[in-house]
């Protein structure tokens, strides 16, 4: 996910530019709101690059718990939807396939307020997988690997690590944020008398998002 990185990068760059550090003025008031938005997600390890990218979406619900003048706890409850492609080649199978994994994940921030209008925000994420859609490319085999592949394939609950950018004005916002998957998202298989993992790998995205503020 280098091209992501890169990309929150030249974000950060850009409000750095654009906004002028100053004082942060911040209500002790509870914020809530809603927010949706764009995942670039693919599954990684070492055999998947950014070819495999594919894009989704995100929406659901936050709230902000000021602790001190700048900081405050984000909780977030969202509905989203990750995975990427797959290109198999082995003694079983061989071609594509793309895994659509929908989540209701929970991310825990911690949200520091550099100005009135930029924020930047870190901290772990939850994930309940609660349905799987998998599209199917493959030949060569005498499995049938698109009947054979469900829902109890991949593991239930990810866990990872979010980091990311926001910037406020007035009841709207806009953020970036790049997650990091801690958990392998398939559980070990048996073809044949082998046993491995298919997929093999971890939930990564960048997400793009707009908010609004309920209060």
């Amino acid at each position: 996910m280098k091209n992501q990185i890169n990309f929150l990068a030249t974000i950060t760059f850009i409000g750095l530019s654009l906004i002028s550090v100053q004082a942060q003025t911040n209500s002790n008031e509870p914020q809530f709101g809603m927010k949706g938005g764009v995942n670039f997600s693919n599954i990684y390890n070492t055999k998947v690059d950014d070819n495999n990218i594919l894009t989704s979406f995100n929406a659901g619900i936050y709230g902000a718990f000021p602790i001190a003048d700048i900081i405050s706890i984000q909780p977030e409850i969202l509905y989203s939807r990750k995975g990427g492609e797959l290109t198999y080649n082995n003694a079983f199978i061989t071609g594509k396939t793309q895994f659509k994994l929908n989540y209701i994940e929970v991310p825990v921030l911690l949200k520091v307020n550099i100005t009135n209008n930029l924020s930047v925000h870190a901290g772990p994420y939850f994930a309940y997988l609660i349905d799987a859609e998998i599209n199917n490319d493959a030949n060569g085999s005498a499995i049938d690997f698109e009947n054979d592949y469900n829902n109890d394939d991949f593991n239930k609950f990810d866990v990872g690590i979010s980091a990311g950018i926001g910037f406020g004005f007035d009841a709207f916002g806009a953020g970036a944020r790049y997650n990091y998957g801690l958990s392998t998202i398939g559980k070990e298989r048996d073809f044949a008398g082998t046993s491995y993992t298919i997929p093999d790998g971890k939930n990564s995205s960048l997400s793009l998002y707009l908010t609004y503020k309920l209060n």
